[in-house]
């Protein structure tokens, strides 16, 4: 006798589930920490999926929408006990739908693992560029430097942000501002911010009007960093200025990603002026 296996169900996840949806990225060895699964929450509160399998929750697949131009699908992940039963199919499937069908967003990106690559490629994606997570480590000793408060972002930051993102990603942005432990601000519009993770310090977004603009910005940012933790930066491969900037300045790449998207065209962006992505599950 044979028995059908039943599918796994998708629903919005809620408060309630984020004591879950944290554990399995820390499972997995994310950086990700319960205050950024809040802000997932925060920011699409309809559009971050829990998939429940015979009752019990088993993965996670989170959406942030950049107006109807973009959107971006991250934190997909399925617990070890449910993996290789097409539960992050169905959650992928599931982003999709709600994105381009539900909301009409019309380019959907997202940053793959390489084991993560062929699921995307079958639904459709296709690789744009690559990018890295580098890695600095930590000293072991407590670094306090010039903490000096700057002026915050204004219209020219977030103009030149969405100019180089593509996408309108204010709301993004200030959350994050609100929640850095350093952040510059310049003059012609560049800025970045350093932030906790659930296992090291975090650069990133930095935004760059010119590559001398990011490469001073970035190296500030860096001296600023405390030194009692790892620091992780995620540049795109075609960013070489910020790249070599990183070997200089004693980071190592440890992990590699593909940038994907999925719809009619590629919606477009300036990684040259990238020095630092929001992160993997944000764009």
């Amino acid at each position: 006798m044979f028995f059908a296996l039943m599918p796994a169900l998708l629903r919005p996840i809620t408060r309630s589930d984020l004591d879950f949806a944290h554990g399995l990225s820390r499972l997995a060895g994310w950086n990700q920490t319960r205050r950024d699964w809040e802000r997932f929450l925060f920011l699409a509160p309809e559009g971050c999926f829990l998939a429940e399998k015979d009752g019990q929750p088993a993965g996670s697949a989170t959406t942030t929408s950049y107006g109807l131009s973009l959107a971006w699908i991250g934190m997909v992940l399925v617990h070890p006990d449910f993996r290789r039963q097409g539960i992050g199919t169905t959650l992928l499937e599931g982003a999709i739908r709600h994105l381009r069908e539900e909301k009409g967003i019309t380019c959907v990106r997202l940053d793959a693992t390489p084991e993560g690559r062929p699921l995307y490629e079958g639904l459709g994606f296709r690789a744009e560029w690559g990018l890295r997570r580098w890695v600095r480590e930590a000293t072991g000793a407590n670094s306090d430097p010039d903490s000096e408060e700057t002026e915050g972002l204004s219209e020219a930051h977030l103009a030149l942000d969405h100019a180089v993102f593509g996408a309108d990603r204010n709301e993004l942005l200030r959350s994050l501002e609100a929640g850095s432990i350093r952040a510059r601000f310049e003059s012609d519009g560049s800025f970045g911010f350093c932030r906790e993770g659930e296992r090291a310090t975090y650069l990133g977004p930095v935004t760059a009007a010119s590559p001398e603009s990011g490469l001073d910005l970035a190296s500030d940012l860096v001296t600023a960093a405390p030194t009692d933790r790892p620091l992780f930066w995620d540049l795109p491969d075609p960013n070489t200025a910020a790249t070599d900037l990183a070997e200089r300045l004693g980071f190592r790449p440890v992990r590699v990603l593909t940038r994907m998207w999925l719809g009619d065209a590629a919606l477009a962006c300036d990684p040259m002026r990238m020095f630092g992505i929001a992160e993997p599950g944000l764009g």
